[in-house]
């Protein structure tokens, strides 16, 4: 029965969590929708405006649906959404979802290995701190996460290339990967990683990572700042729970106390966090991209902010409202398998 109450429970608070999203991912998209639209004039006109004639922007405009009321248009973007059909660029005249499938490939390979590289610095420099309060481990790792999560990343990210690159000639400095290894891969998932391991080339996968490892670090650390800092917290308020206290007085060894009571229960709040820390990586990898001429999502966006292309960015910024929502509905539904008193 207790099973069966849990499972009940879960599922319910699954469905309330998605029912909950439904109205936030509607006002983003109608966000995105109206802020697209503050512009004067439209995306046309401002994108190829001076570029064509008067006659081709009317013609461009009404075969973009431009020249229709704006209700008919929003209901059109609505539905165009539902579809995942986010138009087609104005300069280049690219479907949107190939620009998110392509570049976004590049910026989720980014994501991913700066997001391990946060969780491998932040929770053990974390839990050696709370662990040791007030010593000197403390100190210099209360310092670190300080001044690495305040450094901007294009700093970093320069800092690293001047020592890594030019100095120490150890790794590339820019790129995704050398130009006959790039040309070489198959474009299977569009992950160069991934590619290179399926076609069983180890000198690409080898040249791969050698163009991932600054990127990666640099925005890995300035979020595991932030995991830094939470996990030392979670962990000082866990130590002094009564349930650690009983653990001692049984006699457990303080290996056994910290690791398998204080570090597991300080992790709960990590994960809602987790969440939070997606968006911010998206928004770093674009700064990021821009530093190590990472051919991402993020690259895409600034050259289409740059030649007022309003309808690549609203689809790409669509693409990533909604990516955000997803992931913070996940992340509560683990932290809610995790920490069964979520759910109440």
């Amino acid at each position: 029965m207790a099973a069966g109450q849990h499972t009940t429970s879960l599922r319910t608070y699954a469905l309330t969590r998605l029912a909950l999203a439904l109205p936030m991912v509607w006002i983003l998209l109608t966000m995105v929708f109206l802020l697209m639209r503050v512009a004067p004039g439209d995306p046309i006109s401002a994108a190829l405006g001076g570029r064509l004639s008067q006659e081709e922007l009317e013609q461009r405009r009404e075969a973009a649906g431009y020249d229709r009321p704006l209700i008919v248009q929003y209901v059109e973007y609505l539905g165009n959404v539902v579809t995942l059909d986010f138009g087609e660029t104005i300069i280049d005249n690219r479907p949107v979802t190939e620009v998110i499938r392509q570049n976004g490939a590049a910026t989720l390979e980014l994501t991913i290995a700066a997001f391990l590289v946060a969780l491998a610095v932040g929770i053990p420099i974390g839990l050696l701190a709370g662990r040791f309060r007030d010593t000197p481990i403390d100190i210099a790792g209360r310092l670190f996460g300080i001044v690495i999560y305040a450094a901007p990343v294009f700093f970093l990210g320069f800092l690293a290339q001047i020592v890594f690159s030019q100095w120490l000639g150890w790794l590339p400095s820019s790129g995704r990967a050398s130009p006959e290894v790039s040309f070489e891969l198959e474009s299977t998932t569009n992950l160069f990683l991934i590619d290179s391991l399926l076609s069983l080339d180890f000198n690409a996968f080898t040249d791969v990572l050698s163009h991932l490892v600054l990127p990666a670090v640099t925005l890995g650390l300035v979020v595991g700042g932030v995991f830094i800092r939470l996990v030392r917290v979670n962990v000082l308020q866990t130590l002094q729970g009564d349930y650690i206290e009983a653990a001692r007085a049984r006699g457990l060894p303080e290996r056994n106390v910290v690791w398998h009571h204080a570090f597991k229960n300080a992790l709960v709040p990590v994960i809602t966090v987790i969440g939070l820390q997606v968006a911010f990586l998206l928004g770093g990898a674009v700064l990021t991209e821009q530093t190590f001429n990472w051919p991402g999502i993020g690259s895409e966006l600034i050259r289409y902010l740059n030649n007022r292309d309003y309808i690549a960015i609203q689809g790409i910024i669509t693409f990533f409202a909604v990516l955000v929502v997803i992931v913070s509905i996940l992340i509560d539904l683990v932290n809610a398998w995790v920490d069964p008193r979520v759910r109440y």
